[in-house]
């Protein structure tokens, strides 16, 4: 196990452990390693966090469209799991889909409390192990630093490994899942802004992060960008500005948007075989949001086992990134979700949705 001091890891996952006693989960930290698979890999199923009205007014009047839509792209290719607040959503959001024309003998439902619907970055995140069973990890959430409430979603993780009857495995660090880029092949894309913040892991070093990573995530060739803490709410999380589509290409902003020792860092780097990346561009959209000063991104897309789920935004160039990433994925078709209200909250569709890898054990 990684050398790290005990005061260090008390402040680490004090907060953490806690939650998980409370669902009775227990952390196990030893020499195990595990994998992560990327997104693009064959998918068992999705994961959506349906929005709900008790945290915020009027949420699911705002996100229920695009929360159908997603599910009606996936539920073809793929099982969609949602998790609803309680037996009342769960009517309400089976109601909607059935409306929708999904085949529900796809779709199962969850009833457990949430905060909010940012699954990707609160919820499990699905890794082999050496047995190549697999795992449900869970890495602490706490609300971005502490910026929204998270006690119910914190405990999500935990929550689906009971629910499926898989294995869990807690990890003492603070980490969401939209703060990290995975290629399959070995090499890990983050933004210091997040990770290294001291609102997510007080005193907590590149080196042990990277450790961690190494450890969990199956990785050993790490790509850093230094990201604008304040941020979003985030603090500027990496599946906003570059994410990978495959073990060769990196999907990023164009070069006139893209902060430029950011972009420089991605032109140069290489994955573990020492090979440079193919660089694609895709465009911001070509209006601002509604009453909003900021305009949308299509970087924050989801590769689903037959679909690309790309943020539209009612907006010219949402056909100019659509037809780019249908290049990238052939065998998979191009869906545009209404992302407009996603946008507005700061994220998107990669954002909202998890992947849980088909088992292999």
């Amino acid at each position: 196990m990684m050398l790290v001091s005990i005061v260090s890891l008390l402040l680490l996952s004090n907060c953490q452990l806690i939650k998980e006693m409370e669902v009775g989960i227990q952390p196990v930290l030893d020499e195990a390693t595990f994998y992560m698979p990327a997104e693009e890999a064959l998918h068992e199923g999705t994961w959506l966090q349906w929005p709900h009205n008790y945290t915020y007014r009027r949420h699911h009047q705002r996100h229920d469209e695009t929360f159908i839509a997603m599910a009606k792209a996936l539920h073809t290719g793929e099982s969609v799991h949602i998790i609803v607040y309680n037996e009342e959503e769960e009517n309400r959001v089976e109601e909607l889909l059935i409306d929708a024309d999904l085949d529900m003998g796809q779709v199962d439902f969850f009833q457990w409390k949430t905060d909010d619907y940012w699954v990707r970055d609160n919820g499990p995140i699905f890794v082999y192990d050496e047995q190549d069973e697999l795992v449900v990890q869970n890495w602490g959430f706490n609300g971005w630093g502490e910026k929204a409430a998270f006690s119910h979603c914190n405990q999500i993780p935990a929550k689906v490994a009971q629910g499926l009857g898989l294995p869990a495995r807690t990890v003492p660090m603070i980490n969401e899942g939209g703060s990290v880029e995975i290629d399959g092949k070995g090499t890990l894309l983050a933004k210091r802004s997040s990770i290294l913040n001291e609102n997510r892991n007080p005193g907590l070093t590149q080196a042990q992060a990277e450790a961690y990573f190494k450890q969990y995530l199956g990785v050993s060739n790490f790509i850093w960008l230094e990201g604008y803490p304040g941020e979003e709410i985030t603090d500027d999380h990496i599946d906003g500005t570059a994410r990978f589509a495959n073990a060769h290409t990196i999907v990023t902003n164009t070069e006139a948007e893209a902060d430029p020792e950011e972009y420089a860092i991605l032109k140069s780097a290489r994955n573990v075989d020492g090979e440079k990346y193919n660089i694609v561009h895709l465009p911001f959209t070509k209006y601002r949001l509604p009453s909003s000063r900021d305009h949308g991104i299509y970087i924050n897309f989801y590769v689903g086992n037959e679909v690309v789920l790309v943020p539209n935004f009612e907006d010219p160039n949402d056909a100019v990134a659509n037809a780019i990433l249908q290049e990238i994925f052939p065998n998979r078709r191009v869906v545009g979700i209404p992302a407009i209200e996603l946008g507005l909250d700061g994220g998107g569709v990669h954002c909202v949705t998890q992947q849980q890898p088909v088992g292999r054990g």
